[in-house]
């Protein structure tokens, strides 16, 4: 018999209720349903040696404007090359916003990708994260069981990159959607089964409500404070309760594995490691960090996420992905006050945070091993409009590389005059994940079974960025 939350329930004879509440664990615990595609036997032959052992991902939440950051177009007409300025860059010719004056002088470190296109005109992280860029949003703006699976979800299901004292794969600061009590389309591990799902930190998600109320919202006093959190779980929950979840949802699996007849390894539940983990509460304890170094980031919930990123590297996590979505310093959606949400906010967050990250990283020894991404939904019209505004433009985008094999120092990709088409080396969302699995060690012409149990290619037809590799 087994007892959980006062009720006694014998895995023979489940409730449709218990049934019921065996399905919430499994959303609030990554990795436990019983569902879950078993482990393929042809996983192991999809592994190959990669440069990168970790991967952090900071995903633009929004669609970050290439037009005013790293693709400027300074002699198009006024209504197009907008207010910014340019600067001058490390690299002889090449010149970047104004103000990005500390990643300017740090592009000897990076890649620069100023050729992204693709078709998927929406916000979620769904294109960026899988690779597959003919999603809609009546069909694809949220999660659901029958998406491709993420990068990190398909990485771990091939065997690189599963936790062992930690979970492989953790979210920073909270699911895509958590501002607005949703799931966005992107980070999950779609048909090939919840048990590759992310682990998601939490945070306040309407701690800076007031933002939303001042008419000056791009004001550089006002920021979303706070530091992302272990999971938290709903009520008082002793270790006892903990333990007797645990219990249930092992018992639905083995009672499925017997049913089906499939013989697979659970994973470890990663939700319930991670919140009892002292490994973990360590990681996510940011006071360990000088003050100085804290500052250096950012003192705000998006420069602590990344800062957090690379402390969750260093204790091991795989994959970790910073979701910037809140206002004031996390959306990039500026159909409005594009200027000077970019100037005030924005960008100086982007410079601070990234190139704090590049050089913690490159000090601490770990960017050769460490694989940095940063890219955004889409692009940015190359017309503003009349709210001062540029509105979406997936035609064209950026991405930044660095380390984890990745050839330093180079800009790749034209567009036309006005930064509204590629004219070489386009990149599509496709390449973006096969350069990824690449450089971690999966093989991008591999396939994984769909929900119908098709083969479907992981990188959905993109081949890696040759022009980027080391």
């Amino acid at each position: 018999m087994l007892r959980v939350l006062g009720h006694s329930s014998s895995i023979a004879g489940l409730t449709r209720r218990d049934l019921l509440r065996a399905g919430s664990l499994a959303a609030i615990f990554p990795g436990t349903a019983a569902v879950s595609a078993a482990f393929s036997d042809a996983a192991g032959t999809a592994a190959v040696h990669g440069k990168a052992k970790s991967v952090i991902l900071l995903d633009l939440f929004g669609g970050p404007s290439h037009i005013d950051t790293f693709d400027m177009k300074p002699d198009a007409p006024e209504g197009i090359r907008g207010e910014l300025k340019t600067i001058p860059t490390v690299l002889p010719g090449y010149r970047v916003c104004e103000h990005l004056p500390l990643l300017a002088q740090r592009l000897n470190k990076l890649a620069v990708v100023r050729s992204v296109t693709h078709k998927y005109n929406s916000h979620n992280p769904y294109g960026v994260m899988t690779g597959y860029d003919g999603g809609h949003d009546q069909t694809d703006y949220f999660s659901k069981p029958t998406n491709h699976p993420s990068v990190p979800s398909v990485c771990q299901y091939f065997g690189v990159g599963r936790g062992k004292e930690l979970p492989g794969y953790i979210m920073l600061p909270a699911l895509p959607g958590y501002t607005q009590g949703l799931h966005r389309a992107g980070p999950y591990g779609g048909y090939l089964g919840p048990r590759w799902d992310p682990v998601f930190s939490t945070a306040d998600a309407h701690a800076n409500d007031k933002i939303a109320e001042d008419k000056n919202f791009y004001n550089p006093d006002i920021k979303i404070a706070g530091e992302p959190r272990l999971p938290k779980l709903e009520g008082a929950i002793t270790l006892d309760a903990l333990n007797n979840r645990r219990s249930l949802v092992q018992q639905l699996e083995a009672n499925a594995a017997l049913q089906d007849s499939v013989n697979h390894t659970v994973r470890r539940d990663a939700a319930f490691d991670l919140l009892l983990s002292p490994k973990a509460k360590t990681a996510f304890d940011l006071s360990q960090e000088p003050l100085k170094l804290r500052e250096r980031y950012g003192d705000d919930l998006f420069g602590s996420s990344v800062l957090l990123a690379r402390r969750l590297v260093e204790a091991g996590v795989s994959f970790v992905t910073i979701h910037t979505e809140a206002r004031p310093n996390g959306h990039w959606d500026t159909h409005e006050n594009n200027f000077n949400m970019l100037k005030k906010l924005l960008l100086p967050f982007l410079d601070r945070a990234l190139s704090a990250l590049i050089d913690d990283l490159s000090d601490r020894g770990l960017l050769e091993s460490t694989l940095v991404i940063v890219t955004g939904d889409m692009g940015r019209s190359p017309r503003v409009n009349g709210k001062a505004g540029r509105d979406h433009w997936p035609q064209c985008g950026f991405a930044l590389f660095a380390g984890g094999g990745t050839k330093p120092g180079i800009v790749h990709g034209t567009t036309d005059k006005i930064a509204a088409f590629t004219t070489d080396h386009p990149v599509s969302a496709g390449d973006l994940v096969s350069t990824v699995y690449h450089l971690v060690g999966v093989d991008p012409e591999s396939t994984v079974p769909d929900h119908t149990n098709r083969p479907t290619h992981i990188s959905h037809g993109g081949k890696p960025i040759a022009g980027i590799l080391a």
